[in-house]
């Protein structure tokens, strides 16, 4: 097979345009680059859109996680069930304040978000919280989440990187449990380049984060640029701020969020479509449960496919792709620790992300497609 020195079909591409441009230009004119007044505004619309009384920004959805553990006093000889199918940081996050992340199994092949099950099963005296990750963009089972954390007397918080402009129930993803964690990196559905965002309903949970994005300071610089006199430290806290310029461009993109949803779901009918005569393949819709968001697209090949050598030639061929994710458990910091997950352990081992963003066009879905069937042809020697 000749390889194709250019990519056909990239795996992402940022949705940017005009108002972000627009956006950034008038933050630089402002000459306040810092967490200012446009984070403050960022916050309020953020909180309004998600239906969620608070609003808190930092500087990535890591640094949020970090802090909803912190905030709920979560540490030293506490456990908090996570899921495995998730990037490292939501795990990651537990280690940070010494508590213990256990892992939890996903429901099935056809629905890869944590089983409540699974997750009650795990719960013991030294249990503290359970953080969900709503995969994809599809919920999890939040009624059941829900009443779970409700009879053991469990924090429950949302990973909801994945889930913006996505609900169930009528309430917003990140919204329902004690504390939501977003993601705006690149690839996201609505970017900042970097930056996150914690929402909750409770003031006093507010009222710590902001203290602990910024050092722990009772007064930051646009406090006291607005008239504060000085700051204390009540506790130690960290550097995990977003700037102006990046809340700037996260207002003009929150926007347009619905548009790209909207846009997003047109896609994935497109590719259920054309991927309805593709041997090998199945597309889980994961509990079909509430409106998803569509943030990424992933694909489950049929045992004994090889996996790799698909992507490989859907590269040579100019489609790049992705995996989420690598099980978390099965990373060597966790592993000897780590019990086994048979269903994120299959579904880890056959699945594939395919290209998914708003600027991609019903002819590359159509490519995509074909190339992904060619390569499986090429794989089984067809």
């Amino acid at each position: 097979m000749q390889k194709n020195p250019e990519l056909v079909v990239p795996l992402f591409v940022p949705d940017l345009g005009e108002a972000e441009n627009r956006a950034v230009l008038a933050c630089l004119e402002s000459e306040w680059l810092a967490m200012g007044p446009q984070c403050e505004a960022f916050e309020s619309a953020f909180s309004a859109f998600l239906g969620s009384r608070y609003a808190v920004s930092v500087n990535s959805c890591t640094a949020a996680l970090h802090l909803a553990v912190k905030v709920l006093d979560i540490g030293e000889g506490d456990e908090v069930i996570v899921p495995s199918l998730t990037f490292a940081a939501t795990a990651n996050a537990v280690a940070y304040c010494g508590a213990k992340p256990v892992f939890a199994d996903v429901k099935s092949p056809e629905d890869w978000t944590i089983d409540p099950n699974a997750v009650e099963a795990l719960i013991t005296e030294n249990t503290k919280a359970i953080i969900v990750m709503h995969y994809g963009g599809f919920p999890c089972d939040m009624d059941r989440f829900s009443a779970i954390a409700k009879e053991y007397c469990l924090l429950l918080i949302e990973d909801a990187c994945h889930g913006l402009g996505g609900s169930i129930n009528g309430q917003s993803m990140g919204a329902i449990g004690d504390i939501g964690c977003f993601s705006f990196y690149s690839n996201k559905v609505m970017t900042t380049g970097e930056g996150g965002m914690l929402v909750t309903n409770s003031s006093s949970i507010r009222e710590r984060l902001v203290r602990l994005r910024s050092h722990g300071m009772t007064a930051g610089a646009y406090d006291r640029m607005k008239g504060a006199m000085g700051y204390d430290i009540e506790e130690i806290g960290y550097n995990y701020r977003l700037d102006d310029i990046r809340a700037a461009i996260g207002i003009a993109q929150l926007d347009r969020l619905a548009d790209s949803i909207l846009r997003r779901r047109n896609l994935v009918s497109m590719y259920i479509e054309n991927l309805a005569n593709v041997e090998g393949v199945s597309v889980p819709m994961h509990g079909s449960r509430g409106e998803p968001a569509h943030y990424i697209f992933p694909i489950l090949l049929d045992r004994g496919i090889n996996r790799e050598g698909v992507r490989n030639k859907m590269l040579m061929l100019g489609v790049q792709t992705s995996i989420h994710y690598p099980p978390a458990h099965l990373f060597t910091h966790y592993r000897k620790n780590a019990r086994t997950l048979p269903v994120t352990e299959d579904i880890a081992g056959r699945l594939i992300t395919l290209p998914l963003f708003p600027k991609l066009t019903e002819s590359q879905v159509r490519i995509v497609c074909s190339t992904l069937d060619q390569a499986i042809k090429l794989e089984r020697g067809n």
